[in-house]
Formats: structure tokens, C-alpha cells, sequence
């Protein structure tokens, strides 16, 4: 009886030993296989990199760098967000604008993950107008082409490629002409802008003098008055025109 205790536990230990065995002789090959295809995920098939205006939280002018990176994947729309805020509306537009994108270039993209990297000393960029942009940069990737850094473009987006109005046009051409940006695009009937002046008025009544305020437009031409060149376009393959040139 103790014999026969002994046999079985000897087999139970031996048993023990060659699973061992086993397992160590194949996890680092798990590990490796799992290693390797995790490099292969992260390769990069290609990038593109655009200029975006936009206006901070206190309404001023900035110029944020976005750059569209495409890596082998399962389709999926990624973001990397270095100190901003991403609105609602951002996620919205990098939708639209890979689904316009597609739609123009008619890539497969069920097996290409693209990230969008925003990067922005400001805290908020609203991501509506950063639309055309998005689609810009996105259509880049897919075919491989280098865009023209004197050029930037602000509007949204539109399910059809369609460019739509936008504000703070005045802010953005601002800061455009500031680092040096020479063509400045924007959605049509946008090429100029109103504002309101007010005008003080003042009529002396017996002693009493009495002032009112009335306000009177004012149409200001963006391109005379910033000395920046600008372009109104209604879709995103007119804009292309204009950062990967007619030819290309």
C-alpha cells in the first residue's frame, strides 16, 4: 500500500516536471511571436503633416501642427492629444474626414489604423473648423503625397467634401500670416468680412446733451487688410489643388 502511495506520487512529481518543461520551452516563443507582431502592427505605411489655424479659449489666433500617421491595423481611427482638450466636434470631423478621404482616393482602409496627433501650445482647440484640414491631411496619406507647407486652410467638413463657413476667419489669417503661411483658404463667401464699428453720436438738447451709439458695417477685405493671400474654395479636391498643385 505505501509502495503503490509512493509510485503514484513519483508520478504525479515526474508529470509535474515534463509540463514544466514544456511550458518553459514554449512561452518564450509565445512571447516572441507576440513581440514580433507587435512591431509589425506599429510599422509605419506612411505620414503626412499640415499646419492648422484655429483660435485658443480667449479667441486669439494659434497655429496647431497636425500630423495623420497610417500603420497597419483593423481600421480604426486613433488620436494622440498632447495638452488639449478634444471636443466633441473634433471626433466628429476626423470621422468625416476619413470617410470623405476614402471616398476620393477609394483606399481600403479595413486594414490600416490612422492616428491624428495634434500638436498646440494652446489648451482648447474647437475641432469644426479644423475639418478641411483633416481631410486634407488624411487624402495625403492615403496616396502618398507631400503637401506645401505655404498653404494652410480652415473650414469644416462635410459629408459630401464640401467646405463649410467658418469663424474667426480675421484671427486665423492673423496668425497664418504670422509664421509665414503665403496662401490662406478659406470656405466661399468667406474671402471678406463684416464687422460692425460703432459710431458715437452726440446732439446738445437745451442743457442736456444727449449721446447714442450706432453701429455701421464695415466690410473688410482679409487679404488687404493682413497682406496674406487668400483663396475661397467649395470643396476639399479644390483645396488639394492648391496644396498638392493641379498636376499632382
Amino acid at each position: 500500500m505505501k509502495r503503490d502511495f509512493v509510485i503514484g506520487f513519483g508520478i504525479v512529481i515526474l508529470s509535474f516536471l515534463i509540463l514544466v518543461s514544456v511550458f518553459s520551452a514554449i512561452r518564450p516563443a509565445q512571447v516572441s511571436q507576440s513581440n514580433n507582431s507587435l512591431q509589425q502592427r506599429n510599422i509605419l505605411i506612411n505620414s503626412a503633416t499640415i499646419n492648422l489655424p484655429a483660435v485658443d479659449n480667449q479667441g486669439n489666433g494659434v497655429i496647431a501642427k497636425l500630423k495623420v500617421q497610417a500603420i497597419p491595423g483593423e481600421g480604426r481611427l486613433l488620436t494622440n492629444i498632447d495638452n488639449i482638450f478634444f471636443w466633441v466636434d473634433t471626433q466628429y470631423s476626423i470621422r468625416t474626414a476619413e470617410r470623405v478621404a476614402q471616398n476620393i482616393t477609394g483606399a481600403d482602409l479595413s486594414k490600416i489604423d490612422l492616428i491624428y496627433t495634434i500638436e498646440t501650445d494652446a489648451s482648447l482647440i474647437e475641432g469644426g473648423s479644423a475639418g478641411a484640414a483633416l481631410t486634407v491631411a488624411t487624402v495625403a496619406v492615403l496616396e502618398n503625397k507631400t503637401l506645401s507647407h505655404d498653404v494652410m486652410i480652415t473650414g469644416t467638413i462635410n459629408p459630401d467634401g464640401t467646405v463649410g463657413p467658418i469663424g474667426a476667419v480675421f484671427a486665423k489669417a492673423k496668425a497664418a500670416k504670422d509664421v509665414g503661411t503665403k496662401l490662406f483658404l478659406v470656405p466661399v463667401g468667406q474671402g471678406s468680412q463684416v464687422n460692425y464699428v460703432p459710431e458715437k453720436k452726440c446732439e446738445q438738447i437745451g442743457p442736456v446733451t444727449l449721446c447714442t451709439t450706432e453701429y455701421k458695417p464695415q466690410k473688410l477685405d482679409i487679404s488687404k487688410d493682413i497682406g496674406i493671400e487668400v483663396k475661397e474654395v467649395s470643396n476639399v479636391q479644390d483645396a488639394l489643388n492648391y496644396f498638392l498643385g493641379p498636376s499632382k
